[in-house]
């Protein structure tokens, strides 16, 4: 008895934490929310207030500023070229190296497992000159290669760790049906996968569209500019901001990635597991 109230006790704790924690995750975004459907006047008068009318022409202004369409097909296209290449490869080399067993596939496996540790500010410039030398900045298609670069070590990490889960008779059973290596890996091997997939996707997805620092290096004209370079170009040079349009273009470039997220949200946590355990 004194044990299950214990549990009970621990139960209320962890749920009381997580929903500090929720508010505290939630409330910028319920802040931003707020504020994005605000008047001049309102925003004047403080930041929690709550607005004495719905501005919805906010949202107007703003998509017609950052130029919304073309500034979503640009990120939209810079988070394809990235998770197409990321994927593809990553599960290609996760496979290939949790199959083998040799010194060699281990050396190899441990050198992209220590290259997530490098920060990318060691690199960002030698990076920014490597781009421009081969012509690839201010390309939306150059960033994406850029970023397939930087997000296939992880994405290694997760197919690693998730392919271990997997027996090692389904290959023998399909090299004896007369599979080859790719036959053996897209239409056997690949379909399970699905789970680390889709929280590669995710995670690699919810980097590249939050990412500021790299598309402001790599990108350096307007009509590839992606949301969030196309946002920050409404900040003036001296202070003189429209908080309204601003917040307002924040919730439009937030959109379309928290529709991805839903989507795909009960693949998270079993893929995060599945890699990070058996890798």
């Amino acid at each position: 008895m004194i044990l299950g109230k214990g549990g009970r006790a621990g139960s209320v704790v962890i749920v009381l934490f997580l929903g500090i924690a929720a508010v505290f995750t939630l409330f910028p975004i319920y802040m931003g929310l707020l504020n994005s459907l605000k008047t001049e006047g309102d925003m004047l008068n403080g930041i929690l207030s709550i607005p004495s009318r719905l501005e919805f022409g906010n949202y107007a202004d703003a998509f017609r500023k950052i130029h919304y369409w073309r500034s979503l097909g640009n990120t939209a296209e810079v988070a394809a070229i990235g998770l197409a290449g990321i994927i593809l490869f990553a599960s290609m080399a996760g496979y290939k190296l949790s199959r083998s067993t040799g010194r060699l596939s281990n050396a190899i496996f441990l050198v992209f497992v220590l290259s997530m540790l490098i920060p990318f500010h060691s690199i960002m410039i030698t990076l920014t000159r490597i781009s421009r030398s081969l012509d690839v900045q201010g390309s939306t298609w150059g960033l994406g290669f850029i970023y397939i670069g930087l997000g296939v070590s992880f994405a290694i990490f997760l197919y690693h760790g998730f392919v271990k889960s997997i027996p090692r008779e389904l290959d023998e059973a399909a090299v004896i049906d007369g599979c080859g290596d790719f036959r053996l890996f897209f239409v056997v091997i690949f379909p399970l996968l699905l789970p680390v997939t889709a929280t590669t996707a995710i995670l690699n997805l919810l980097w590249m569209w939050n990412d500021f620092l790299l598309p402001l290096l790599m990108l350096t004209n307007s009509k590839s500019y992606t949301l969030l370079i196309s946002t920050n170009m409404l900040f003036g040079e001296y202070g003189n901001n429209d908080w309204s349009a601003i917040l307002a273009s924040l919730v439009l470039a937030m959109l379309p990635v928290i529709v991805f997220y839903l989507l795909l949200q009960k693949y998270i946590l079993h893929g995060i597991a599945e890699g990070a355990v058996k890798g």
